[in-house]
């Protein structure tokens, strides 16, 4: 063995895309690195499903950010796209009403501007207007914040006015309403708090960062799914030496001396290391057995709000829907009204709006052949909201299938296949998610930057936090986004 003292180790809990893209780096600076997980497969809530010859990503399915992937991959010194193919669906949103109306958004700019003039063309201008707009958020909360750690509550200061130049106190549906007058039009570029997990209403406007990323990289879909993308980062680091280890919950970290020093598997073995990053969610993070009870987290898992829950009714159809887009976002009747009884009163209505996510129509071979694979995910109350499950589930996959079959899948109730489906119960449960919350803290202004758990963890040394609930947020781009803050954080050499 080489003199040279052996590499420092690195423990990551947690396999999501924020727990993969850590291990990842972490490699890349020379840490030896471990990686665990109490799934049976890699991806967290990226999971696959594959179920009577259907195939379902269990959770993501857009993808907006590829270049916080290939930077992974040529941290490594290769190239993602040798290894995945990535394709643009066109539209990349269908938008449809309850009056039966649609608008299709992107990639086409010049579709999306006809689009508009065909529903209110006075908009035409508040949307080019708030096009620049978004632009000008992404360059700021995105381009120049995303993956800096605000630790210092200075720091956070320190961006107060740029913040602010953005109106970052405005809600994203305050934002929107700026710009556009029609109804249509403001539902449709205000629902993307939604994608995680906040409340258009209630989610500061700094997430209008969203529709700028959207112009910047595009919106993608990976041949084989979000799952080929989860094989590629497995394969990936199987062969640059990271070992995995899954079905291994954690149930306490280990503590010395007021560092982490590892963790103790519910199984009661024991893995070492020199630092651990959680990518679990931190409220449970700082539930575990002999955590400090600091200050900060406390406040967040005794007050924070946590997103909403959600509903994923996965199916395939025995026939297939030709003209149904890949992703498509199904109005109901009520928007603000739905979004208060979830988010503010928890309560269970009996009406809905849907995303439907049809891969077959980019990826055949999702489905057997003359079939169709579908999720339908619902935003729903989380576990706070005191539902039982076992009997609304039932209930709301029958008003689902009800309100598609005589709206966007006519026949839906005749050809339904293979069908099964994901509550807050589950998300909890698999995924060790907070009250069954699907994005965790929700992204108001009050839960973000500072006031989001910080990256660097609290009362240990050797711990740092990435995944949904730590800064910058959920959705894709952030999870990756956070487990860039540890360039920043780490040591400059193990």
């Amino acid at each position: 063995m080489s003199p040279e003292r052996a590499p420092a180790r690195a423990l990551v809990v947690g396999a999501g895309f924020g727990g993969i893209a850590a291990a990842l780096r972490l490699r890349a600076r020379g840490y030896a690195v471990h990686v665990v997980d109490r799934c049976n497969q890699l991806g967290g809530r990226a999971r696959v499903f594959q179920h009577q010859g259907f195939r379902h990503d269990a959770g993501p399915t857009v993808l907006t950010a590829p270049s916080l992937f290939r930077e992974l991959f040529a941290l490594h010194g290769r190239c993602l796209d040798d290894v995945v193919k990535l394709v643009t669906p066109t539209p990349w949103y269908r938008f449809r009403f309850a009056d039966g109306d649609h608008f299709d958004y992107g990639p086409d700019e010049t579709a999306t501007e006809a689009e508009i003039l065909r529903i209110h063309p006075p908009d035409l201008a508040g949307y080019r207007a708030m096009r620049h707009w978004c632009d000008a958020i992404h360059a700021v909360g995105y381009e120049q914040l995303a993956d800096q750690p605000f630790h210092s509550f200075t720091r956070m200061l320190g961006q107060a006015p740029a913040l602010l130049k953005l109106r970052s106190h405005e809600s994203v549906w305050q934002m929107v309403c700026r710009f556009l007058e029609h109804d249509k039009l403001r539902r449709a570029f205000s629902i993307t708090p939604l994608l995680v997990g906040g409340n258009p209403f209630a989610t500061t406007s700094i997430y209008g960062l969203i529709n700028g990323l959207e112009r910047a990289e595009g919106i993608w879909f990976a041949m084989g799914g979000t799952g080929a993308l989860i094989q590629a980062l497995a394969d990936l680091m199987h062969e640059v030496g990271i070992t995995v280890e899954l079905e291994a919950p954690v149930e306490r970290l280990i503590i010395e001396n007021g560092a982490a020093r590892g963790a103790v598997l519910a199984s009661g073995a024991q893995r070492r290391a020199d630092l651990v990053v959680s990518n679990m969610d931190p409220a449970r993070l700082y539930g575990l057995p002999d955590m400090p009870r600091t200050l900060f987290p406390a406040i967040r898992r005794r007050w924070g709000e946590l997103s909403m829950g959600l509903y994923v009714l996965y199916f395939g159809t025995r026939r297939q829907y030709p003209d149904v887009a890949h992703h498509t976002v199904w109005f109901g009747e009520r928007y603000r009204e739905l979004l208060t009884d979830i988010f503010r009163h928890q309560h269970l209505a009996d009406d809905f709006s849907l995303y439907v996510h049809r891969p077959t129509a980019t990826d055949p071979s999702f489905a057997p052949a003359g079939c169709d694979s579908f999720y339908v995910l619902c935003p729903v109350p989380n576990l706070r909201g005191g539902q039982d499950w076992a009997v609304e589930g039932p209930r709301l996959r029958d008003r689902i299938v009800a309100a598609l079959h005589a709206t966007l899948l006519p026949g839906l109730a005749d050809t339904i296949t293979a069908e099964f489906a994901m509550t807050p119960e589950d998300f909890y449960k698999d995924y060790d998610a907070e009250a069954g919350a699907g994005f965790s803290l929700s992204p108001r202004f009050t839960q973000s930057a500072w006031f989001r758990y910080h990256n660097r963890g609290e009362g240990l040394a050797d711990l740092y936090v990435v995944g949904a609930g730590a800064h910058p947020g959920a959705g894709v781009p952030g999870v990756l986004n956070s487990a860039r803050t540890l360039e920043r954080l780490l040591p400059a050499r193990p």
